[in-house]
């Protein structure tokens, strides 16, 4: 009798992927100031900010100092919100706001990491409230974002509990390396964005997405693989066999199923041509 043991001895691996502009084509949190402002949390004058705001972070890609006048403005904005209630208006809206911009090319490098047995990570500058959902829309497997205080009253307080942004990435990364048990030389990484370059360096296998100039400059100087994504695409448009993300176990069941799919086909047309004989 054949007994399949699992190899335990190999080490984990895992993909870390930031979120904007690398695996969906805009701002996440941005992209939701329409369905806050429709919920009553912000007014028109913000929404129209936060809209030029968007616009600026296409263009070019925000440095560290654009990313540090947002995050203070995106901070002093949602004081006061009622944290069930974005976490209501995210989850109502996501799919028509979100699953369009995702990139087709971004969804397929996720499915083979998964496919190859790594880890899927999210590791995103914005709030968990709007990461998480989106996280688990893609099938992925961890989420790191930032986190807001909030107070008693259920309400952000304005004040930021952690910053998941340049190096705290990478700090992140190395402590899920040590409590999953992750051998970053044999994990992947990808961003667009230069303030991810700490995240980049702590892996084995950095990948620059869509990046911006300083990012591309340190990409080409190091040789690191650039990879240009310009398709989104609605993840029930693509191809049924890529809408979910495979295990290696799924897609071993699947192989067996289709094999005996055909061994059946093929032994009913053995036995239709015998009875016509």
């Amino acid at each position: 009798m054949l007994m399949l043991v699992e190899n335990h001895s190999l080490p984990r691996t895992a993909a870390f992927f930031d979120l904007d502009k690398t695996v969906i084509a805009k701002s996440s949190t941005l992209t939701f100031s329409k369905s806050f402002y429709q919920g009553g949390l912000i007014n028109r004058r913000a929404a129209l900010r936060t809209a030029y705001a968007q616009f600026v972070f296409l263009a070019g890609g925000a440095d560290h100092d654009q990313m540090e006048r947002m995050r203070k403005y995106l901070s002093a904005m949602c004081r006061g919100w009622n944290v069930q209630q974005v976490k209501e208006i995210v989850a109502e809206t996501l799919h028509d706001l979100i699953d369009p911009i995702i990139y087709d090319e971004a969804a397929s490098l996720i499915e083979e990491h998964h496919t190859a047995g790594r880890d899927v990570v999210i590791v995103s500058t914005s709030g968990a409230e709007v990461v998480e959902p989106i996280g688990e829309l893609l099938g992925a497997d961890r989420v790191v974002a930032t986190r807001m205080v909030v107070g008693e009253d259920g309400c952000f307080t304005g004040e930021v509990e952690y910053y998941a942004y340049g190096p705290t990435k990478a700090e992140a990364v190395k402590e899920l390396a040590e409590s999953e048990g992750y051998d970053l030389s044999q994990c992947y990484a990808y961003s667009d964005s230069a303030t991810d370059l700490p995240m980049l360096e702590s892996v084995g296998h950095p990948h620059a997405v869509n990046p911006d100039r300083t990012l591309r400059r340190e990409a080409l100087a190091r040789s690191w693989p650039i990879l240009d994504f310009n398709r989104p695409v609605r993840l029930k448009q693509r191809l049924p066999t890529l809408s979910v993300p495979q295990r290696p176990a799924l897609v071993m069941a699947a192989a067996i199923g289709a094999a005996a799919a055909t061994a059946g086909l093929v032994w009913y047309a053995s036995r239709r041509r015998a009875t016509v004989a």
